[in-house]
């Protein structure tokens, strides 16, 4: 018979097993935000999503960014001075070949000074796609997805972004191409998008829905559920707001939990220790270690 220890051990191993790594913006702590390099790394490292972010340029490409601009933290423009100032860009009114003559991995980022600094641009969606795929065929045997946000705020749609339901297909568009076999989740801040996220995925390939959380923003959960109209797959709060009560009353609905972002120990450990189905993380590294994936 085996002793409580025993299976102790083997519970927290399937817990294990079923707690899932977002490498955020691929490995922000490790390399360039949102880059090819940093997604090639989280990739490396073992993660089970890739995390990213997708804007909209002046020709329709779906760029793959943080910020509907170049971050002045640690963007340099072509001429090879920095961008000083969130004035200077606006990548809704550049072309994909301004966008990507800029820089915005040289100077590193002050945030993360363990980041390694090399020359990076930021690509497109299809390019990361194309990572995925070239990774499937080399480890046909380990499972990628991606997890996608929707850069989208109400008083930007046409400003730095199309209106929702364009950004919505143009992404779609692109997610035609990728493998069947990857997973995709989609989320946003935005309950417009997300509400035509679901209405879309009754009549195009599937995926799942996560509704992103502001800290600051109202976190109760039913009223949340209300405005949105329908239930999500993922709830993806920072993790600051969570509690075990609302981690139970999420799966109580069918909801799975994933919060962002958690970069240490000790509240990576919290995590798990109240439930929740996975983590968004800058330090994948740290996360693969600590679960022993």
């Amino acid at each position: 018979m085996a002793s409580s220890l025993t299976l102790s051990f083997e519970s927290m191993e399937s817990e294990f097993e079923n707690f899932v790594i977002h490498g955020h913006r691929g490995c922000r702590g490790l390399l360039p935000e949102n880059t090819i390099q940093a997604f090639r790394k989280a990739l490396e490292l073992g993660v089970d999503f890739l995390e990213l972010d997708v804007v909209v340029s002046k020709d329709k490409k779906v760029v793959v960014s943080h910020e509907p601009y170049f971050n002045p933290i640690f963007s340099t423009k072509p001429d090879g001075k920095p961008v000083l100032s969130v004035k200077e860009t606006n990548i809704y009114e550049l072309n994909y070949k301004e966008i990507r003559s800029y820089d915005v991995g040289l100077r590193g980022h002050s945030g993360f000074p363990d980041q390694n600094k090399v020359a990076s641009f930021k690509p497109l969606l299809s390019d990361v796609i194309d990572l995925i795929s070239a990774f499937r065929l080399s480890f046909s045997s380990k499972s990628f997805g991606l997890n996608i946000e929707l850069k989208s705020l109400p008083f930007e749609y046409n400003v730095s972004q199309p209106e929702p339901f364009e950004f919505v297909s143009l992404v779609l568009k692109e997610l035609h191409l990728i493998d069947s076999k990857v997973d995709v989740v989609l989320q946003s801040f935005d309950v417009n998008v997300l509400k035509i996220l679901h209405w879309q995925r009754q009549s195009s390939l599937y995926f799942d829905i996560s509704f992103l959380v502001e800290p600051e923003d109202d976190n109760e959960i039913d009223s949340n559920l209300e405005k949105l109209g329908f239930k999500p797959d993922i709830w993806s709060p920072n993790f600051s707001v969570l509690s075990k009560t609302k981690v139970d009353y999420l799966h109580q609905k069918g909801i799975k939990v994933i919060p962002w972002t958690v970069n240490e120990i000790s509240d990576m450990s919290q995590m798990l220790n109240l439930g929740c189905d996975g983590i968004i993380t800058d330090y994948p590294d740290r996360a693969i270690a600590y679960i022993q994936k």
